[in-house]
């Protein structure tokens, strides 16, 4: 059964950085494409960020290039989001997401079945 739990959301004032982690257990990372969304009020779910199978490809929303950096530590089977000089339109709950049919990432959620419980993530002064 894949697993992922998020961490590392909270509080931050606009310019902060945060990491969140996506631990993964029922698979290892290091063999599925992972991606990160993230679901504001009232909007659409939008994805932020992912990484394929291989590692070697990884891709980002336009309003997060430059400041988020993906990354994966398959020794410890968890993923991770940097967010730097965060914005309040960042705000949002963000999940980690995963499906065994993907070796490259995309931004459909509709083609992952595996997600994480989310992580708040709040950007205000």
């Amino acid at each position: 059964q894949l697993h992922l739990v998020e961490s590392g959301g909270g509080l931050v004032q606009p310019g902060g950085s945060l990491t969140l982690s996506c631990a993964a257990s029922g698979f290892t990372t290091d063999n599925y494409a992972i991606a990160w969304f993230r679901q504001a009020p009232g909007k659409e779910r939008e994805g932020v960020s992912c990484i394929s199978r291989s590692g070697g490809s990884t891709n980002y929303v336009n309003s997060v290039k430059g400041r988020f950096t993906i990354s994966r530590d398959n020794a410890k089977n968890t993923m991770y989001l940097q967010m730097n000089n965060l914005k309040p339109e960042d705000t949002a709950v963000y999940y980690c997401a995963t499906d065994p049919r993907l070796s490259l990432c995309v931004f459909d959620n509709r083609a992952y079945r595996y997600w994480g419980q989310g992580t708040q993530v709040t950007v205000s002064s």
